[in-house]
């Protein structure tokens, strides 16, 4: 019976999964800043329209400050997204929306007559962010700004490992900021966050990742968590914390490949940043 829901319903089954962070050098006009996180929406496999509008009502209701998407907004190609950008242009958060290329978002998985057509693909893709109202960040960073006071946001290129392209480049993107700026980093592929981020010389407080949708399949129950994807990404789904510094993997607002989703249901996170006077453990 799960695995005919997941197959039938299980692709728009989303849910709103929340936590709240503690940070003591959280800026005080940010205590109480709240993230609404959409990762890996991957367009092309997209067919229900109702279905599609469930999850980006779902989203909005939560009235978060800020809206950030973590790659993969199409499968191969930008066309696969026309018929989506006026539905998901309709996202709002006060202090605006963010994204970063996920790895499919470079059309490395489909056969270009040439090398300039590929080249022109990526250049439409990008162009649809900001045609949504999103801000691409390539590899760079925004400060937001709230009552005198100011975070960081980084956004690099998709970095994997185990054959995946490295286009991010964390010290590019941190090079403008301050250093003691309080740091948020969008970077799709998880794995970046053990191999660069945790012992990069800037410190980053938060770092937002997609890219395993669970492997859309699995078993989530009463704290009880598993996927044939942790066999292959150490931080594969949730919240996971190492010296201070905390790494939230996104299951995925789409699905690829398997038409759904069997106990490993597509996500909208929701982020509360609290500042404390001591480090939650």
């Amino acid at each position: 019976m799960a695995i005919i829901f997941g197959l039938t319903r299980g692709r728009h089954f989303y849910r709103v999964r929340k936590e709240i962070l503690h940070f003591s050098d959280l800026p005080e006009a940010f205590d109480g800043f709240t993230i609404t996180q959409l990762s890996d929406i991957h367009s092309g496999s997209l067919s229900n329209i109702k279905g599609v509008q469930k999850g980006i009502d779902l989203a909005n209701a939560q009235n978060s400050d800020l809206l950030l998407f973590t790659g993969d907004l199409v499968n191969n190609m930008a066309s696969e997204m026309d018929p989506w950008i006026d539905l998901f242009t309709t996202l709002k958060a006060p202090y605006g929306k963010y994204s970063v290329l996920g790895n499919h978002d470079y059309g490395d998985y489909t056969k270009w007559s040439s090398t300039s057509l590929k080249e022109v693909n990526l250049m439409r893709v990008k162009e649809i962010h900001s045609e949504m109202g999103f801000k691409l960040l390539l590899n760079e960073a925004v400060l937001l700004h709230k009552h005198g006071q100011r975070i960081a946001l980084v956004g690099v290129e998709n970095w994997g490992k185990g054959g995946f392209h490295q286009f991010g480049n964390l010290n590019q993107a941190t090079a403008a900021i301050p250093s003691d700026s309080f740091k948020i980093l969008m970077s799709h592929d998880p794995s970046h966050w053990d191999a660069v981020t945790v012992d990069h010389a800037k410190h980053v407080h938060l770092t937002l990742a997609g890219h395993t949708h669970g492997m859309q399949f699995g078993i989530e129950l009463f704290g009880f968590k598993w996927s044939p994807i942790q066999y292959f990404y150490k931080q594969w789904a949730g919240l996971y914390q190492r010296d201070g510094k905390f790494l939230y993997v996104n299951r995925g607002f789409g699905y690829h490949g398997l038409k759904g989703r069997v106990g490993v249901w597509p996500e909208i996170t929701v982020l509360t940043l609290k500042r404390s006077t001591d480090q939650v453990e």
